[in-house]
């Protein structure tokens, strides 16, 4: 795998294999660094657990050290980063948690093969989040589902609205649901109450012409792989899913797409000699 990994450098949104949006598969292909306009990552946490039954010691077994670490960057310029290195990315149960925030924080709740949970932390042991497709005001420990969770107010580089600004955004928002939302996942809605850009919101960017976001996942210390986007709806919700799988299944993803492409290649090759 390693010499395999080492050859994984660039791909654009156009380049990468799919499959259909409508659920019906043209062909069997891996599927690579794209998400779709039409999907919704995570309504409900409770609906992305992989497999029939939550495990009760769930949040016991996470693994930061499989999370997959990632730069984003809008043209030249970074606006998001996750690295282990970089700041703590240790997790706390709820009730610890609740003696580190503050109103206005992000918090980000992780459990093994599901999509992290955002929400905004409003005070009072309280957090508007986007689940279930409805905007809600819950206590911190009915959000989390027994889930471990940190501060994430670093991860995004944009500049920050004040705490009050970023309180009244979540909570003018509670009891929107449906079709009246203007946000993909729970990390969009929390991002656009903390930083109030409209990336973050539903059709809040025109998909033309030069795909100018980039994904690049850090494969090891000195290996990284770039996937391009065209908005940063698409890019978060491409992201997600790899935080959704790990970085050990985002690896072999990416092996297993280099060794179709091999494939192929060799066969176009043989078809001309």
């Amino acid at each position: 795998m390693g010499n395999q990994v080492e050859k994984l450098t660039h791909l654009t949104y156009a380049e990468v294999p799919t499959s259909d949006p409508t659920g019906v598969d043209q062909e069997d292909c891996p599927r690579i660094g794209v998400s779709y306009i039409f999907s919704n990552d995570d309504g409900d946490l409770e609906d992305n657990v992989v497999g029939s039954e939550k495990d009760p010691k769930q949040e016991e077994n996470y693994d930061t050290c499989n999370e997959v670490e990632c730069s984003v960057f809008y043209r030249d310029e970074c606006v998001y980063e996750k690295s282990l290195s970089a700041g703590d990315r240790s997790t706390y149960s709820p009730e610890n948690l609740l003696n580190k925030c503050k109103p206005g924080d992000l918090v980000e709740f992780v459990a093994k093969n599901q999509y992290p949970h955002w929400t905004v932390y409003v005070g009072d042991f309280q957090v508007v989040h986007l689940h279930r497709a409805e905007i809600k005001n819950d206590f911190m420990t009915d959000a989390s589902q027994g889930r471990r969770g940190r501060i994430v107010n670093d991860v995004y580089k944009f500049k920050p609205q004040n705490s009050e600004i970023v309180v009244r955004n979540a909570m003018e928002q509670v009891g929107v649901r449906d079709r009246e939302l203007n946000w993909r996942n729970s990390e969009c809605f929390a991002a656009w109450c903390k930083f109030g850009k409209r990336e973050f919101k539903i059709g809040g960017e025109i998909r033309i012409g030069k795909q100018p976001y980039s994904l690049k996942i850090q494969l090891s210390e000195k290996k990284s792989h770039i996937l391009e986007f065209q908005s940063m709806e698409d890019l978060i919700m491409e992201r997600r899913r790899n935080d959704q799988i790990g970085k050990n299944a985002v690896i072999q993803e990416l092996v297993s797409h280099l060794h179709s492409e091999e494939e192929v290649r060799t066969d176009h090759n043989a078809h001309w000699d």
